[in-house]
């Protein structure tokens, strides 16, 4: 589907705030209530629009310990190392990559030693991973990109 200038404003308006009222964005975009809401519906039905969510502070919530753990694996078993790896908690993103690592995932721990237990005794323990390394994030930011 190709996205035109309603379509992109749609998704740049809830982007800032998935909360806005149908009302609210029709006015902003300068249609009617009635086109906005066959618009964003057709963004859903297609699945450009995946789902709501609610977005955190890590720290706020308790997970004080945040790293990219890369993960260099035997690619034969990407399918059941994804599989795992959405099973833990603390794994928030993954991503199959190009370049010097297969994986790339975003751990949230409580502390230090929680994400110490999370790579050594959960991620290393998958049969498809060779190997691990852990960079510390000590400080992100949120985008509103799409």
């Amino acid at each position: 589907m190709e996205l035109d200038e309603i379509d992109r404003g749609i998704l740049e308006v809830l982007a800032s705030d998935a909360r806005v009222s149908m009302t609210t964005l029709a006015e902003v975009l300068h249609v009617s209530r009635a086109s906005a809401h066959a618009r964003f519906k057709r963004l859903v039905d297609t699945g450009i629009i995946r789902g709501f969510t609610v977005q955190t502070d890590p720290v706020l919530a308790g997970k004080r310990t945040s790293a990219y753990v890369t993960i260099s694996a035997n690619q034969l078993e990407w399918q059941e190392l994804r599989e795992r790896l959405t099973k833990i908690p603390e794994v928030r993103h993954i991503a199959l990559i190009g370049g010097e690592f297969d994986v790339i995932a975003l751990v949230r721990a409580r502390d230090n030693q929680d994400l110490r237990r999370v790579v050594l005794e959960e991620i290393q323990a998958i049969s498809a991973v060779r190997g691990t390394r852990t960079q510390l994030i000590f400080e992100d930011f949120e985008t509103n990109g799409m």
